[in-house]
């Protein structure tokens, strides 16, 4: 073979190597960036629920509300922990007794969340009558966090491009009771947000539940049946995350889950984590129950109730992997 062969054929030959070293990094970096557009289309948020802080050194037949203030700074510490958290969600029942001193004492322990957080009303948080209103709550909040300043006692806001979450308000504030009830305004409200929401994953919260982890005359939704119509008519994935019974209970009815979510201040003094995936076909709810490290307490709060099974669940109402499909 001549020189010049040779030449042109190492030549051609380096040619080719650059090319393919070329298409090689080019091809590494658009992986790298799907990898990091897909990453930047999930979600990750905490639920706590029914926290009933309380200043009083006394606990009661089953809540460990002398505890309280324990189990949630430790709870703080265990999210603070955990990366990657776009918001927290405290579904109801922050303070045991509605006044406006157990607000203000709670608040310090909240506010060492390094993540945006939200309040919604629980029964237990609104004096009925009395000097703790529902606007008096809420502006007392949002002087404690620059991402709360709603107006209304139910909201929705977007969280991450894709999602939308809707906060209800569940409360009776006109009599004493554990029941629950949404009044016309606001179930005009809630279909008019899931109708602008049809190409979202929605989030909805709520204290008072839909879905009645087992049964309970005084403590269920008075209308549940109206409000559970209203959402299952729309077909984009929605997750109902409640509180209120103290009991975890995970339901899908197609492309609604509904998530019963149990209670911090009674057994099994745990929360939630849930991470959401969007894949081209379906969307993934990877849902985490996290209990308390303070197991002195959990063990305490467990010979407090009458079948710890009742709250507690199944370990699919624990921890699973839920898929909806879009």
């Amino acid at each position: 073979m001549s020189k010049k062969k040779i030449k042109k054929k190492k030549h051609e030959s380096m040619l080719s190597r650059a090319l393919s070293g070329m298409f090689t990094f080019v091809l590494a970096g658009i992986m790298v960036y799907g990898l990091q557009c897909y990453s930047a289309s999930d979600l990750k948020f905490v639920q706590i629920s029914d926290v009933h802080f309380s200043t009083r050194n006394v606990n009661t037949s089953f809540k460990l509300t002398a505890e309280s203030g324990k189990i949630l700074d430790d709870v703080i510490d265990q999210v603070n922990n955990t990366p990657d958290v776009n918001f927290v969600m405290f579904s109801g029942d922050l303070i045991d007794k509605p006044f406006e001193k157990e607000l203000q004492a709670v608040l310090p322990h909240v506010e060492k969340l390094k993540y945006p957080w939200y309040v919604l009303f629980g029964n237990h948080d609104v004096c009925v009558g009395g000097y703790l209103t529902k606007s008096l709550y809420f502006d007392i909040v949002s002087k404690h966090n620059e991402n709360f300043n709603f107006e209304k006692p139910y909201y929705s806001f977007v969280p991450r491009k894709g999602y939308k979450v809707i906060v209800l308000d569940t409360i009776i504030d006109t009599r004493i009771t554990s029941n629950g009830n949404i009044y016309p305004e606001e179930l005009k409200w809630l279909d008019e947000e899931l109708n602008k929401s049809k190409k979202d994953i929605v989030l909805i919260f709520m204290h008072v539940p839909i879905t009645e982890p087992f049964p309970s005359e005084g403590h269920r939704l008075l209308n549940a049946g109206a409000v559970q119509a209203i959402i299952e008519k729309y077909k984009n994935p929605i997750g109902v995350f409640q509180g209120h019974y103290h009991a975890s209970r995970i339901t899908q009815k197609g492309n609604v889950l509904y998530v019963n979510s149990p209670a911090l201040v009674s057994y099994p003094n745990a929360f939630r984590v849930i991470t959401i995936k969007k894949e081209r076909k379906k969307v993934v709810f990877d849902i985490r129950q996290k209990d308390t490290r303070e197991t002195n307490i959990r063990n305490l709060a467990k010979m407090m109730v009458f079948s710890s099974s009742l709250y507690t669940g199944d370990e699919k109402d624990q921890n699973g992997v839920y898929e909806i499909q879009r």
